[in-house]
């Protein structure tokens, strides 16, 4: 990719003969052995958008490019075949190089060249991010040591032991840590490239690109859902450990817990036992909590009615669902909802 200026002649909105504009964010980058298709997507269709008007898909504002040492395509994580159309760029051509991961330990099967290359622009002063495992491989070249690095839940353990100076961040949607920027994947690439849009080329075109991509409105950093409970998949009790992994797993379809104990192996009363110890409370309580959890973040991020959240987290009826959810959060769930909403329309409103 070469450090060049766009030239707009005539446009539909009238003659702009050779007028230069330089790109305010340029970007190179880097697809692992099956990465993650829908990460990349996320990234890079919020430049797109966010690069010319309507949508016309011209890199004027923001420029971008697939690298790599060599020439070839590169395949998905699904199976998807991308084309990978520039040699290693010398670095101060570009703003950010991003690494997108996706499977390991396939994903850091990259060439020698490429961790040289992260680790050059690097030290040259260029930021550096990974998206989805993008941050194991960011890790592999040495740039992570004593860095906090966004990364989703499931990998949170994995980053953990085979990187161990690295502190991972699992409720964020992306960290940005010097020039190193990490997000753990799927959707959350949106957040990150619209924070980058936004410093690099200005609010109304990082907003233009969620509207283009019909996303309602830029999501806060720290609204990612958590996982409740997750120290108990880890917490040496094989029972409470399966247990768990089967709850989040199921926590829209929550079945009895003797199934859940033949499910696991276990009779129903060493299933009791195990989580009296290890969590103080009945497996069916912490089951509840888990629904109860992702029925409090949808009422925060979504517009489904009162009564479909609570079907959809397994409660038998909306009774049922607006009881626990009081003795658990204080309030109603509608007067929930309604309150945080007027919050946070008082606070945009001041902004």
């Amino acid at each position: 990719m070469n450090k060049i200026s766009t030239q707009l002649h005539d446009t539909d909105d009238g003659p702009n003969a050779d007028v230069a504009i330089q790109p305010g964010l340029r970007v190179g980058f880097i697809l692992a052995p099956k990465f993650t298709l829908i990460a990349f997507a996320s990234f890079i269709d919020c430049l797109r958008h966010a690069a010319d008007e309507a949508d016309r898909g011209r890199q004027i504002h923001c420029q971008w490019s697939v690298i790599a040492p060599s020439e070839g395509s590169v395949e998905a994580s699904c199976g998807m075949q991308v084309s990978r159309g520039a040699e290693l760029p010398d670095p101060g051509e570009l703003d950010y190089v991003v690494v997108v991961g996706g499977l390991l330990p396939d994903c850091l099967a990259l060439p020698a060249a490429t961790y040289e290359y992260l680790r050059n622009a690097h030290s040259s002063g260029i930021s550096v991010a990974g998206i989805c495992t993008g941050s194991f491989i960011l890790a592999e070249a040495g740039l992570l040591d004593g860095c906090e690095c966004a990364v989703h839940i499931d990998h949170r353990h994995q980053l953990a032991e085979m990187f161990p100076l690295v502190r991972p961040v699992t409720d964020r949607s992306f960290v940005r840590d010097g020039r190193i920027l990490t997000c753990p994947g799927g959707t959350a690439a949106i957040d990150l490239a619209y924070a980058l849009i936004e410093e690099h080329c200005g609010r109304a075109r990082a907003v233009k690109s969620l509207m283009s991509l019909l996303v309602e409105k830029q999501r806060q950093v720290h609204i990612m859902p958590l996982r409740p409970y997750q120290e108990l998949t880890v917490c040496g009790d094989w029972r409470v450990e399966k247990a768990v992994e089967l709850m989040e797993r199921y926590a829209l379809a929550p079945f009895s817990i003797g199934e859940l104990a033949k499910r696991i192996g276990s009779s129903t009363r060493g299933l009791n036992r195990s989580f009296a110890r290890i969590a103080g409370a009945a497996p069916g309580t912490i089951w509840r909590k888990i629904r109860l959890t992702h029925s409090h973040w949808m009422l925060l991020n979504t517009h489904r009615n009162v009564t479909d959240i609570a079907l959809e987290c397994g409660f038998a009826d909306l009774a049922h669902f607006s009881r626990w959810f009081r003795v658990e959060y204080g309030e109603a769930p509608a007067a929930f909802r309604r309150l945080r909403r007027v919050a946070s329309t008082t606070n945009n409103s001041g902004e």
